[in-house]
């Protein structure tokens, strides 16, 4: 077999990264390169363009090292059995990819991940050998975010965070069960083990020594993880609970969600469950509100029909509709806890309202003026010269928001 340009490896690589969900490098140390001693820089602030072989513009240099994989995950495309095109880079070509993008000034930092090659050891071996190189050997100062492997030896998760910005681990699915039966080879406690590591490790780097001199910073941008829906039976209650526990467990910076899209030869492994990009977009949303506006799951599973959120209005408007008798709200007393349930009103809006109004009372243009989406506000609050009337209780306030249907094309 013809051995592959670095161009050729990038091309198919770089596709297979596709399904890791990435991020920005805001919460990142912050590092630049103006003493001329090394190359690259995190602002905090997030990552500059790349581009794919397709011509899509993403935020840094997405790769796998490999799409060589031992497992054998059903709903995964470089799993085992599957018959994909292979590709493998080796440490120093991912560096000098990483090195000569940044020269180019297409990239701002890396986000590495890969299937499990030999073993889940040897695979993390050659991931820190990456990370390592790029700091120690060639100074790099950017974004570095390694997608670690639960089991690999816990000394070389270690090892990773003391060079990387974030380390993501992936719990997969939202359920142990859909674990079980989808990727067998997994086991989800030594996953949710390994979280628990990269949490302790990086409190215990937070704290000071007897000489008062603080440790080597861990993962200073914190861990995030992945979890694919729609795979599995698993509702978005369930979901949103288990997004939940992992918050409060883990400390994570953020749990991403992957719609799962059927892959050649999955048909008989799977349930047929196809979800759209926009039940993903539906469960980022609710994770919004759980993270940032104080809604519990139990509160947003009102708007849902059998625990699925619905995918034709927002979650927050959905709750406010099976909450009509809370509003209208008056906008110039309601407590900040209730002014962020109003469709509408964000949080920097809220925190506007809640500063002025302690000088004058608010009017319908003074919100408008704050950023308020008042095209779905309206329904819900009260000003000085403002009332909806009857609008709040209308038959037909969900249709006035839902998107008009479209014809399909047939063909």
């Amino acid at each position: 077999m013809a051995r592959m340009t670095l161009d050729q490896k990038l091309a198919i690589l770089s596709d297979a990264a596709k399904y890791d969900a990435s991020c920005a490098s805001s919460g990142g140390q912050r590092r630049d390169s103006k003493d001329g001693k090394g190359i690259g820089s995190v602002t905090g602030s997030g990552i500059c363009h790349a581009y794919t072989p397709d011509g899509r513009c993403i935020s840094l240099l997405k790769i796998l090292m490999t799409n060589f994989c031992i497992y054998d995950c059903a709903y995964c495309v470089n799993r085992v059995s599957s018959n994909v095109t292979r590709a493998r880079f080796s440490p120093e070509e991912v560096v000098t990819l990483t090195l000569e993008f940044y020269r180019r000034n297409y990239i701002e930092g890396l986000f590495l991940s890969s299937g499990i090659i030999r073993s889940p050891d040897d695979t993390m071996a050659d991931m820190v050998r990456i990370a390592k190189l790029l700091r120690v050997e060639h100074n790099f100062r950017g974004y570095i975010h390694l997608k670690t492997i639960p089991d690999a030896a816990p000394e070389l998760i270690e090892e990773a965070g003391l060079y990387a910005d974030r380390l993501s681990i992936n719990v997969e699915l939202p359920t142990d069960r859909a674990v079980q039966d989808y990727a067998p080879e997994k086991d989800p406690a030594q996953i949710r083990r390994a979280m628990g590591d990269v949490r302790v490790l990086r409190e215990a780097r937070k704290e000071r020594s007897f000489t008062g001199k603080r440790p080597p910073k861990f993962a200073p941008a914190g861990q995030s993880t992945q979890m694919i829906v729609g795979a599995d039976g698993a509702n978005d209650t369930t979901i949103l609970k288990t997004s939940t526990r992992l918050y409060s467990s883990y400390a994570l910076k953020r749990v991403y969600y992957s719609a799962f899209s059927p892959i050649p030869d999955s048909s008989a492994a799977l349930p047929l469950i196809k979800p759209p990009l926009m039940r993903e977009h539906r469960l980022y949303q609710a994770d919004w509100l759980l993270r940032f506006y104080g809604f519990d799951v139990d509160e947003i599973s009102q708007g849902t029909t059998d625990g699925n959120l619905d995918l034709t209005i927002d979650p927050k408007f959905a709750w406010a509709l099976a909450n009509r008798h809370l509003f209208p709200l008056d906008v110039n007393r309601a407590e900040r806890e209730m002014l962020l349930r109003v469709p509408g009103l964000g949080v920097k809006t809220v925190n506007r309202v809640l500063a002025t109004r302690r000088h004058r009372t608010l009017r319908y243009e003074d919100l408008r003026r704050m950023g308020a989406n008042l095209k779905q506000a309206k329904p819900f609050i009260t000003l000085l010269d403002w009332h909806p009337r009857a609008l709040t209780d209308a038959a037909d306030l969900r249709a006035r928001f839902a998107p008009p249907p479209q014809q399909l094309r047939l063909l």
